[in-house]
This record gives C-alpha cells, sequence and structure tokens, in this order.
C-alpha cells in the first residue's frame, strides 16, 4: 500500500485489534505499526504509545469518527 500517512497513536493492544476488526470489515485499507521492541523490552511503547495506524489521507476522517466511538465506548 502506498502513499499512507499516520493517522492516530494507538494506546493499546486492544483498541488496535478492535480498530482492525471494524476497518477489515469496512474494507478501509491500513497499517497497524506496533512501537514494541525486544530489544528494549516494550520501554518505547511506554514512552510513545502501543503504536500507530496509518491509511491512505482519504479515509483519515473516516478513521478518526471511529476511533472516537470506540474510545468513548472505552471510557463510558
Amino acid at each position: 500500500m502506498s502513499d499512507t500517512e499516520k493517522i492516530l497513536t494507538l494506546d493499546n493492544q486492544i483498541q488496535a485489534k478492535l480498530l482492525e476488526e471494524i476497518l477489515t470489515e469496512k474494507k478501509i485499507p491500513f497499517i497497524i505499526r506496533s512501537y514494541h521492541d525486544s530489544a528494549y523490552d516494550g520501554l518505547w511503547q511506554m514512552q510513545s504509545g502501543w503504536g500507530h495506524l496509518e491509511a491512505p489521507a482519504k479515509y483519515k476522517d473516516e478513521i478518526l469518527k471511529i476511533f472516537e466511538s470506540i474510545s468513548n465506548s472505552e471510557n463510558g
């Protein structure tokens, strides 16, 4: 997949998996990149978040709306 941009930072693996399921179901192309590095035993993740999601820019607004609804359901 070419021409992707970083859309958002993910806080944890649960958030990443839920977003992955929804985006796959909606056929929205994406890449999830974890910041985990076994050499540093996850230290990078504690400082920078679990990872991030990349996708084509044209899907940014839709992905952010989905992410917001996921975040609201986690907090409420």
